[in-house]
């Protein structure tokens, strides 16, 4: 790996540390501007004003908020999330328990839509301007414009409601058991599937056509190469650093659409405790739950980038 190489990750890893401090500050703030006195939720309308003043100072929400932020900041770097206002619970303690079902819904769905999509894509990148690839447009279109939300409820419908062959929320049932697992994943990874496979079937498609009208591709072709060939040995190896961003950023949109999902089928994931602690007030546990989605947002942009910049030809031998 050149000089140069080494250069633009380390430039890129300062850019996502820099962009990680500007969300902690966009997060802080903003959650500090929600309607409603946290303190006031918490002892009911029927505390004294003497009950409310105490327990707002030993919360330091007497203090100036660029304090608390500070003082939130500091503890933030060492791991310390805070504790709960409303379970009096560490906030760590209670995102680790709500942390594997998210990450497990998440790799289900990213092991089933990834090599569906990329395959779909690469298909209909080959065969542009078939039936098949038309087909495949036509489906991604229709996927795209419609939203999550959508989806989930016709899914209920179709699936739970007129089949009845799968439960309408998840995680009611038996989970011991095979079967039982893939009925509690059933609905929220088909929804999340379709609204995630759709934007990486046309991005993966575009980077593999681009690549195909490469000069290099149209002589191989001349010289009676198959086009099979070209697109295995070639095409996708060229195309890599696209195409890893047409998944990442797809799987970064799968973030934003598990808290409808999540919502929906009652899925017990970190984007329902997040739901909850919204309702109640509960600041840290609402700035931990928010600091976990955007770090692995940026998390998966900047693998992304990493590798396209390694897996740039032009890079590696200049």
């Amino acid at each position: 790996m050149n000089s140069l190489i080494l250069r633009m990750v380390a430039g890129r890893l300062v850019v996502a540390l820099v962009t990680l401090l500007i969300v902690a500050v966009v997060i802080f703030f903003a959650t500090a501007l929600l309607p409603g006195d946290v303190v006031q939720i918490l002892l009911g309308q029927a505390a004294t004003p003497e009950a409310v003043k105490g327990l707002r100072t030993a919360m330091h929400l007497d203090q100036p908020a660029a304090l608390r932020f500070l003082l939130w900041l500091k503890n933030l770097a060492t791991g310390d999330l805070g504790v709960s206002y409303v379970n009096n619970i560490p906030v760590a303690e209670l995102i680790g328990n709500r942390l594997g079902n998210s990450l497990k819904l998440a790799a289900v769905t990213a092991a089933i839509s990834v090599p569906v999509a990329l395959t779909l894509g690469v298909t209909a990148a080959i065969l542009r301007g078939t039936l098949v690839d038309r087909m495949i447009a036509v489906f991604t279109i229709a996927v795209i414009s419609v939203p999550e939300f959508l989806v989930a409820t016709l899914a209920v419908i179709v699936f739970a409601v007129t089949l009845g062959w799968l439960p309408a929320l998840s995680m009611t049932g038996d989970v011991t058991t095979i079967s039982g697992l893939l009925k509690a994943f059933a609905m929220p990874v088909i929804t999340l599937s379709f609204v995630i496979s759709a934007q990486m079937i046309r991005m993966s498609r575009a980077a593999v056509i681009e690549t195909l009208n490469a000069p290099y591709v149209e002589m191989a072709l001349l010289k009676g190469a198959s086009r099979r060939r070209m697109v295995l040995r070639h095409a996708l190896p060229n195309a890599l650093g696209p195409i890893v961003n047409a998944v990442a950023l797809s799987l970064s949109y799968l973030l934003g659409g598990v808290i409808i999902v999540e919502t929906i089928f009652n899925y017990p994931g970190i984007a329902k405790l997040m739901l909850d602690a919204v309702s109640t007030r509960d600041l840290p546990l609402i700035q931990g739950c928010a600091m976990i989605f955007c770090l692995a947002y940026l998390l998966l942009i900047t693998i992304a980038d990493i590798v396209t910049i390694v897996s740039n030809p032009r890079l590696r031998h200049a």
